[in-house]
């Protein structure tokens, strides 16, 4: 073709692009894994695996999380109970080869009128967009029933969003699609 047979189909827009297997290469750092250090009292491994449509683990996704520390607060300027200064409640990790991941963190406290839980964002191959989903845990089970959000979803789909205890913490996996799909939310 030439380019001006090229000028004549392109109409202006790009074509979209799904999230490629470049996350490892610019969005990690050495501590983000750890939403608190080693040695923090009370602090917990979540581990998981994140899956593809077809139960093949993705080795190239990236899981993030966002949380309230101990005490369901936020170092952030809209938190309307006050900020707490130096805590960061945000961890990045990037799946290995098994399409695994770890994040060292604490547990959450409740947010007014929510369970304890944790914000996760999976970004993978062949996604447009992140998908976003919550953990919740086996430790606040009566909390569960009054959070809105977990109870607008319909059982025995809500299984998905609760992490199960594992070696001393919990584990939570991630599948992004078919038999077993993660819940995930419309945000």
């Amino acid at each position: 073709m030439t380019t001006t047979e090229l000028g004549a189909h392109f109409d202006g827009n790009t074509p979209s692009q799904t999230v490629g297997p470049f996350l490892s290469i610019g969005l990690p750092w050495p501590d983000g894994p750890d939403v608190v250090p080693a040695g923090t009292p009370g602090a917990v491994l979540i581990v998981g695996t994140v899956f593809d449509g077809a139960g093949d683990p993705v080795p190239d996704a990236m899981v993030e999380t966002w949380q309230a520390d101990p005490d369901g607060r936020f170092d952030h300027p809209d938190d309307p109970r006050g900020r707490v200064a130096g805590w960061r409640g945000f961890g990045r990790c990037p799946t290995d080869e098994h399409g695994d991941y770890v994040i060292r963190t604490v547990l959450p406290g409740a947010l007014p009128g929510q369970a304890p839980h944790l914000d996760v964002s999976v970004f993978a191959r062949g996604l447009l967009h992140r998908v976003v989903t919550r953990i919740y845990f086996p430790d606040h089970t009566d909390a569960h029933a009054d959070d809105p959000v977990l109870a607008s979803v319909p059982q025995p789909r809500r299984d998905t969003l609760i992490a199960a205890r594992h070696d001393g913490g919990y584990r939570f996996d991630v599948r992004l699609q078919g038999p077993g799909e993660t819940v995930f939310f419309d945000v």
